[in-house]
């Protein structure tokens, strides 16, 4: 038999009469599975450790090593082996008992060759399936393990120290970082890290929902993401009602329904992620002084990329890989220079956006300085602040300069106020209230939208 295996896959038959094994041997392979036979357990063992095989196919009932303590040898041998029992009508129970210890499925002798031809169709499925799903988290795994977050600088070793020790607890974990710092992808790579990881990881915006209806989606999310993990984004932005059923989730586990029902049971692990002091909105009233403490068990602090420079070099090399089309591109020592100069407002997500703009601009395999946007080459994030912006002897109208601020965001969103709010770095409440504080703006700008 060629060790190169087909494409049905490859089948162990392990059955004490070799008449039975011939016959199976021969209806497998005539379908196009490639079949090898073993006369009892331990030979079936020392076949397995010799070859993989996708599916093993034996008799209960044998001299020495039954099926049952085979099917357990089997597993620990090779977790993924997808077993299938053969036995006599009498033994049904104890065929039903072994699929509870972890075999796939059972036959009943004397065998259907139609029956059996099914059951491995089914068994096949079910292989390809696993193997697919453990390469797809493999995959994840790659892309969001810690180890794959680019950062060398001490404040980042000090995040992935905390992040690889919390990740197989079940404690929630409160992510504190300003728009852009990568909040969301240590979420995901706790959840990845965790013993979650085989289920879907699941995230909910707060910041960008409308306050009636913040209550409704974490319901939902929470049903959702039941064995898995929920990473709840601009947690402060929960409007005070919602927090209550959120306290309850995390202190019973339970979660009570929109329509008053009985609450019901559900194992999920909430990270959260803010930007702002939560410690001062529970001294102002805006967030429940005992929530805040449930959240943050764990309390991860993600730095601005401005006070870690020794990674923008890295960052944006990692991003030419990531954008560069395969190709071998790379950043100049001059560009580089004013990359690591910049103070970042938009943290790693500004840098990434940055760097794969000047990819697309860039007239070879390197990236220029003069493939950078303006303010970068004119270094504005300086000692002239942000905007590139003096203040003049006799002063500024605050309120005049925000309003402009406000105004320009919702022009250059378009009248959106949800992406005018992440412009400015605030969630859709803050730029609302904000809005109405500054009445003029407001007006003009509700009219728009």
């Amino acid at each position: 038999m060629s060790s190169d295996a087909p494409a049905l896959g490859r089948v162990l038959v392990v059955d004490d009469e070799r008449q039975q094994r011939d016959i199976l041997q021969t209806i497998l392979e005539a379908e196009g599975y490639a079949a090898a036979t073993a006369p009892n357990g331990p030979q079936a063992l020392e076949a397995l450790q010799q070859a993989p095989f996708d599916l093993v196919l034996t008799d209960l009932k044998m001299p020495g090593m039954n099926g049952v303590v085979l099917l357990q040898e089997l597993l620990r041998v090779s977790p993924d082996v997808c077993v299938i029992l053969m036995t006599a009508h009498g033994a049904i129970d104890t065929a039903v008992d072994a699929m509870k210890k972890g075999a796939f499925d059972y036959l009943s002798k004397p065998l259907d060759r139609e029956q059996l031809l099914l059951v491995l169709r089914r068994s096949m499925e079910r292989v390809r399936l696993a193997r697919e799903n453990r390469l797809l988290q493999q995959q994840l795994r790659e892309r969001f393990r810690i180890g794959s977050i680019v950062g060398e600088s001490g404040a980042m070793q000090d995040v992935f120290r905390v992040v690889h020790k919390v990740a197989r607890s079940n404690a929630s974990v409160l992510v504190y970082g300003e728009p852009g710092t990568g909040k969301e992808l240590i979420a995901r790579a706790i959840h990845v890290e965790s013993e979650r990881a085989a289920r879907p990881f699941h995230a909910l915006s707060l910041g960008a929902l409308p306050e009636s209806g913040a209550e409704a989606a974490l319901i939902a999310a929470t049903l959702q993401a039941s064995g898995s993990t929920l990473f709840l984004d601009d947690v402060a932005e929960l409007p005070r009602e919602a927090q209550a059923r959120l306290l309850r989730l995390l202190q019973e586990r339970v979660l009570e329904p929109a329509d008053g029902g009985e609450p019901i049971g559900v194992d999920v692990r909430v990270i959260a992620a803010t930007q702002k002091d939560l410690e001062q909105e529970v001294r102002v009233g805006r967030f429940r002084k005992d929530l805040f403490h449930r959240l943050s068990v764990i309390a991860v602090v993600l730095p601005p990329l401005r006070q870690r420079r020794t990674d923008i070099a890295q960052l944006a090399e990692h991003f030419v890989k990531k954008h560069g089309g395969g190709r071998q591109r790379h950043v100049s020592q001059e560009a580089l220079k004013l990359l690591v100069a910049y103070d970042w407002p938009g943290n790693v997500r500004q840098l990434e956006s940055v760097v794969e703009r000047a990819l697309l601009l860039a007239e070879n395999e390197t990236i220029q300085k003069d493939d950078l946007p303006a303010e970068i080459r004119a270094g504005v994030t300086g000692s002239r602040g942000l905007l590139g912006l003096d203040i003049p002897d006799s002063g500024i109208d605050l309120q005049a300069v925000e309003r402009s601020l406000v105004l320009r965001a919702i022009e250059k969103a378009d009248g959106n106020l949800s992406r005018a709010a992440r412009l400015l770095g605030l969630s859709r409440h803050a730029l609302q209230t904000r809005l109405e504080t500054l009445q003029g703006a407001g007006e003009a700008v509700l009219k728009e939208e």
